[in-house]
């Protein structure tokens, strides 16, 4: 991909920043380069990021990932780049552990591992769930790395136990690139440990929960030099991925929602400060850290993971459908009434998606189409989504006048229309490359090449371009 903007400020002298963008199943590096006026950004390099098992548990391949760092760096030092600084972000709540003396102390448990199914459940035995909630504002999800990490002390995880500190993913991987360690705040927000206040990690509920606390770092904010690797410095970007993608939404002026569209849809809004409280326990919202000190006060939804599960299973009948093709099918039954609430548990990892939706269907349907089935997921996404930005509506101190998709579902126009139907709001779709965007631009910052996320935000709204979405009746 390339990009060349058509209106920057503050920039005179290139500069080159490289950004290492690892998701759940793939990562990627991105080239950015500032010049006079000029933003361009390119893909130079794509490795798999995969979960291995041994012995009934599973783990993250750490050492992999890390050697196609050191490959991509390898092949960027002979093409004769010269890169001013490299961020890395990934997926939340997973950590590894060091030594005393500095080794790894094994690759780090994945939190598809399904070691912590029950964990809630005890913990609230000691803290109860509203206590909790109450204490760190994260919303409820069995893999929150509070219940890792109870999990692993009540079956006495020998890294833990040898452990000297506790570095979440993209700490640990600007560790091996520069022997340094930091815990870097967005990251550690998604951990369900910090307490909201602070903003520093809650020692006193840990430590009633048996919970050890002398391997945790003190907190950093995104900005923060780590480190170099081969001379070049390692900087401390927004470590949590959505955190990154939040930070390139392309908006104006506060008075917006985000949705970052992939496998999850990541919806809410950005806030100055936390918002906990009956309410926002009761729908399990989450407050989870944004640059510059922000809240990004959000609800997860099931996403992209319905499609993608059902393309799976045609793809085995010998039916590969591009996506181009869902969308027309989906537009050729648009009529259709059947509807699903994507959040349903029984949609988390059923055997066979399609005919669970079929299942869900039944009482309207017992012969639904391939393209019934498309249909009743784009609609029932809208639908959710309409659903939860009227309670963002209820939480946000502003008025919110535009929802922003980001991320790769973005370029679903159809159901970007459905979306602006259904929640009555313009829809400004793009850019689908939020996360590596905001990587980078918050490299820049760093380098002073930007003062806030104000004017980082102009920057990517000139450009990336960018669609609106009208909705048929507005709100």
């Amino acid at each position: 991909m390339r990009y060349i903007c058509k209106k920057t400020t503050r920039m005179t002298n290139a500069h080159t920043f490289l950004a290492f963008d690892c998701g759940a199943t793939s990562g990627r590096a991105v080239l950015a380069t500032f010049e006079g006026g000029s933003f361009q950004m390119k893909e130079v390099y794509r490795f798999p990021s995969g979960i291995i098992e041994l012995q009934g548990k599973y783990y993250w391949d750490i050492v992999a990932i890390y050697e196609h760092f050191r490959k991509c760096l390898s092949q960027l030092k002979q093409e004769g780049v010269r890169i001013d600084s490299i961020g890395i972000d990934t997926w939340g709540v997973d950590f590894g552990f060091v030594a005393d003396e500095g080794s790894l102390l094994g690759n780090p448990r994945a939190y598809r591992d399904p070691y912590t199914e029950g964990i809630p459940e005890k913990v609230y035995q000691t803290v109860p769930r509203k206590e909790l909630y109450a204490a760190t504002g994260i919303q409820i999800m069995n893999f929150n790395s509070i219940f890792q990490l109870y999990a692993q002390t009540q079956e006495g995880f020998a890294p833990l136990r040898h452990a000297r500190e506790i570095l979440f993913v993209p700490d640990l991987l600007s560790y091996m690139l520069t022997g340094n360690k930091v815990c870097e705040y967005t990251i550690a927000s998604t951990s369900g440990m910090m307490d909201q206040g602070s903003r520093q990690f809650n020692l006193q509920l840990l430590q009633k929960l048996g919970i050890r606390t002398d391997v945790l770092l003190p907190v950093v904010q995104p900005g923060t030099r780590i480190g170099t690797f081969e001379g070049i410095p390692v900087v401390a970007v927004a470590g949590h991925d959505t955190a990154s993608a939040i930070a390139a939404v392309p908006a104006a002026d506060e008075k917006f929602a985000y949705l970052s569209s992939g496998t999850w849809s990541l919806m809410g809004i950005e806030v100055a400060a936390p918002i906990i409280n009956g309410e926002s326990a009761r729908l399990n919202f989450t407050n989870e850290g944004g640059i510059e000190g922000t809240t990004r006060f959000l609800k997860n939804i099931t996403g992209m993971w319905l499609l993608e599960q059902c393309r799976k299973v045609w793809k085995a009948e010998g039916k590969d459908y591009s996506y181009a093709e869902l969308m027309e099918m989906a537009r050729q039954e648009a009529s259709f009434a059947g509807r699903i609430d994507p959040d349903d548990p029984r949609f988390a990892n059923p055997a066979n998606m399609v005919e669970e939706i079929k299942r869900a269907l039944m009482p309207l349907t017992d012969r639904a189409s391939d393209a019934q089935v498309v249909s009743c997921i784009y609609h029932s996404l809208a639908d959710k989504y309409a659903e939860v930005l009227v309670s963002l509506q209820s939480f946000a101190p502003y008025k919110i006048e535009k929802l922003h998709i980001i991320g790769g579902g973005s370029a679903n126009g159809l159901l970007n229309q459905w979306t602006a139907d259904a929640t009555g709001l313009p829809v400004v779709a793009g850019p689908t490359e939020a996360t590596a965007i905001g990587n980078v631009m918050i490299q820049a910052k760093a380098a002073g090449l930007v003062k806030d996320r104000w004017e980082m935000r102009r920057m990517i709204a000139n450009t990336f371009s960018v669609k609106t979405f009208t909705p048929a009746f507005p709100a």
